[in-house]
């Protein structure tokens, strides 16, 4: 049980991540209603999505390589509990959506389990 945090959050950000960079311009219209027509908008999204198919990749090599779990576990709950933190401050000062709300609540809970796995489960770096 201790994986399924790490395999559900690398699915979920390898896809965002996949939405993020490959075409934009009409996925994230089509979902959102943003318009990414600046070049430097496409080369800030397709930065996110390096970084979040890497973190993904991590997450899932930590799964399949037993002394990695730890780290890939720690990284997981900075991750999420980064963004949802920048959701929240966004929330705050910039208005409420109920897409990124629910994001917000979602990686929460990402965050919170995989603290739960790192306090609960003994597991061993060699």
């Amino acid at each position: 049980m201790k994986n399924l945090q790490l395999g559900i959050s690398a699915i979920v950000v390898i896809i965002a991540g996949l939405v993020y960079g490959f075409n934009p311009d009409a996925v994230l219209a089509a979902l959102i209603g943003i318009d990414l027509r600046d070049l430097e908008l496409k080369h800030i999204f397709k930065g996110m999505m390096g970084l979040y198919l890497a973190f993904g990749i991590f997450w899932i090599y930590g799964i399949f390589r037993p002394p990695l779990w730890k780290a890939a576990t720690l990284s997981n709950v900075f991750f999420m509990g980064g963004i949802a933190f920048g959701r929240g401050v966004s929330l705050l000062l910039d208005g409420f959506s109920i897409h990124f709300a629910i994001a917000m609540i979602l990686e929460l809970f990402m965050m919170f389990w995989g603290l739960h796995n790192l306090t609960t489960k003994n597991v061993r770096i060699n």
